[in-house]
């Protein structure tokens, strides 16, 4: 039987499967190759993981990309990490069924009282004053359970006030930006460099009703000017390290006087090498959160 070709709103669903005691190297691997937090799924019988993307079936995935992916698994093994003898598997997912095998891994997440995120499927209510995000699965997976995107929605929470501003750099799916808006921050922007970040991060501010409060623009952060002509009382980064690190003084001039910068998407064994970054420039660390192999941290100029 020939094989259905890819349509339009196709996903590809790249899966390595692992004992569990290994997932917390495993996604981290995956994360770090493909710039999207993966899904994970334990059968709770075997003790056996799933660790998914959901990429672009026409681009997304590659045989140079897979070469990267098994020499990552061959390494952690080499490391006496208990990857066993994992499996690497790829299934092509129609649009109309993609979203449904979503459903079993993206539930609501409440920040205090104060946020709700939830997928366009939950029934659970706001409680009365909590500001809602509401969501549907994209190329970009941004729903704010992986412990990175979860302390930036916390600070956004935490640094809100009348009249603030924020800066989203690396927006994915716009989550930061639109649960800001949400909240009252204005002028809210956000940028990202991956033009199929910046689909669903529309979407989800058109979904959210606040598509004319947020700013989402395709840009680099690395040829942006040195210096901010405008800069934002809250700054969130959720970068990888090295271009958090090389990016120090392009980040740290966007956030104001008194501001806040958040930073996140970091690896625990790369944190202090990030944080010295920023040291060097004024900036001391004042609330962090390490959970699993993450570290994020808001910093605020000495």
């Amino acid at each position: 039987m020939a094989e259905r070709p890819v349509t339009h709103g196709d996903l590809l669903k790249v899966t390595v499967t692992t004992p569990v005691e290994a997932e917390e190297a495993v996604a981290a691997l995956v994360e770090r190759l493909f710039r999207q937090s993966p899904a994970l799924y334990t059968n709770e019988e075997t003790l056996i993981t799933e660790i998914s993307v959901f990429l672009d079936p026409k681009s997304g995935f590659n045989a140079r990309q897979r070469a990267r992916l098994e020499a990552g698994l061959r390494r952690l093994k080499a490391m006496d990490v208990p990857v066993g003898r994992w499996r690497l598997k790829t299934t092509l997912l129609p649009h109309r069924n993609w979203a449904e095998a979503w459903k079993r891994h993206f539930k609501p997440l409440a920040i205090g009282d104060a946020l709700l995120v939830k997928p366009t499927w939950s029934r659970r209510l706001a409680l009365p004053g909590q500001a809602e995000v509401l969501l549907d699965p994209g190329l970009s997976f941004g729903t704010g359970h992986h412990p990175t995107t979860a302390f930036c929605l916390e600070q956004v929470v935490a640094c809100r006030a009348a009249g603030a501003s924020v800066l989203d750099i690396g927006t994915g799916s716009g989550i930061l930006a639109i649960a800001a808006a949400k909240l009252g921050y204005s002028p809210v922007e956000a940028f990202d460099f991956d033009p199929e970040a910046l689909k669903v991060a529309k979407a989800n501010a058109d979904l959210n009703g606040v598509r004319r409060q947020v700013r989402i623009e395709r840009r680099d952060l690395r040829r942006l000017p040195v210096s901010a002509a405008r800069p934002f009382d809250l700054v969130c980064a959720n970068l990888l390290a090295n271009l958090l690190i090389e990016q120090a003084a392009r980040i740290a001039s966007r956030v104001a006087t008194g501001g806040t910068l958040v930073l996140a998407g970091i690896l625990a064994t790369e944190f202090n090498d990030v944080a010295r970054a920023y040291g060097e420039r004024g900036w001391e660390l004042v609330a962090d959160r390490h959970v699993k192999e993450w570290r994020s941290g808001a910093f605020r100029r000495a």
